[in-house]
């Protein structure tokens, strides 16, 4: 069973900032202290020292130019979290000081410059396998692209799923559901930025000649793609690496002497269609089209040299079935398929 101290968070943290002047360099091997003992005022605060130490070592870390973002660094502090979360309820199991060692472990590992640093996330204190999908689902993730983008959230995704397995053993399914969610939340978020993260490097690709053609006139084909928001088609809604290299393509063409032959733009959708009209993919893409051709002839290009067309829905590059995806995590992942392809052809002046 679980009581709460009587002593608020707030308080809490307001006698650990307190205490943050004095604190010299923490020890590697920080220990709580035992059940029995925590009763009484100054014990409990030498944990909360303990805890306070463990954090200044996490952002001494951010602070020598490790992300925060980056997955060890997360998931040490993540541990830490979920370790103070449950001393702050007096979990009198073994799960406050498992977890508080999981954090002090890859603080020492990062602090001492260990190569390769574990990714391994152990079930400690009484924690259960629970959810053995979203195990699976992480575990994917942290083996595709786009994965530093999604490392943050995957790897407390990770800890919120031991988190869970010990309320479970302690308390059951009702207590360990909310953990579960929060882990549930945490991997939608990571897969719909790994997604995000693989088109933006896509579209941040250099402009490269699709293809060269013979003769004195050495023409040549560039491409790139202009991808869209979910659901929209206007300037405002193309994603900002689009927009870079729209600009970018302008810049070039100037700097180059290059003199555009012809333009053909190719306008796309996703399959998701909330309407219930077949046609609407279509008209999006359209609108899609529209969008660039206008971007193109503000940034100089003539309108004779501009063909367009659009094929809705009907050609996508990524599918994303199968991965388990909903709302805006499946939205993301569909991302590349909201597209124009923009083929160039040019010659030198």
């Amino acid at each position: 069973m679980k009581t709460f101290l009587s002593r608020s968070v707030p308080t809490v943290f307001a006698a650990m900032a307190f205490a943050a002047a004095s604190l010299s360099a923490a020890a590697q091997d920080t220990q709580l202290a035992s059940q029995q003992a925590r009763i009484a005022d100054p014990v409990i605060q030498a944990d909360y020292d303990g805890y306070l130490a463990l954090q200044e070592r996490i952002k001494k870390l951010n602070d020598g130019g490790r992300r925060v973002a980056d997955y060890h660094l997360a998931k040490a502090q993540c541990w830490l979290d979920v370790s103070f979360h449950e001393y702050t309820r007096n979990d009198r199991g073994p799960f406050p000081q498992a977890a508080l060692s999981e954090s002090e472990n890859l603080v020492v590992a990062m602090e001492q410059g260990a190569s390769p640093l574990p990714t391994d996330t152990p079930l400690v204190g009484e924690a259960v396998m629970l959810r053995s999908d979203l195990w699976e689902r992480a575990r994917t993730l942290r083996g595709e692209g786009g994965f530093e983008c999604a490392a943050q959230k995957t790897a407390c995704a990770e800890v919120e799923l031991v988190h869970a397995g010990n309320e479970h053993a302690q308390q059951q399914w009702r207590h360990a559901k909310p953990y579960v969610q929060k882990a549930e939340d945490l991997l939608a978020q990571a897969s719909s930025e790994a997604a995000s993260c693989r088109a933006d490097e896509a579209a941040r690709a250099a402009i490269v000649p699709a293809a060269a053609s013979t003769g004195a006139a050495r023409a040549n084909w560039f491409g790139i793609e202009v991808v869209f928001a979910f659901d929209r088609s206007g300037v405002a809604d193309i994603r900002p690496a689009s927009r870079a290299q729209l600009d970018t393509l302008a810049e070039r063409l100037k700097r180059d002497g290059l003199v555009i032959e012809s333009v053909d733009l190719v306008g796309h959708a996703d399959r998701l269609n909330r309407t219930g009209n077949a046609a609407y993919n279509q008209a999006l893409s359209e609108k899609r089209v529209a969008t660039v051709r206008d971007e193109l002839l503000r940034l100089g290009v003539e309108p004779a040299r501009i063909s367009t067309s659009a094929r809705g829905d009907g050609t996508p590059v990524v599918d994303c079935s199968g991965r388990g995806l909903s709302g805006a995590a499946l939205q993301e992942c569909l991302l590349p398929n909201r597209r124009v392809e923009v083929q160039v052809r040019t010659n030198l002046r």
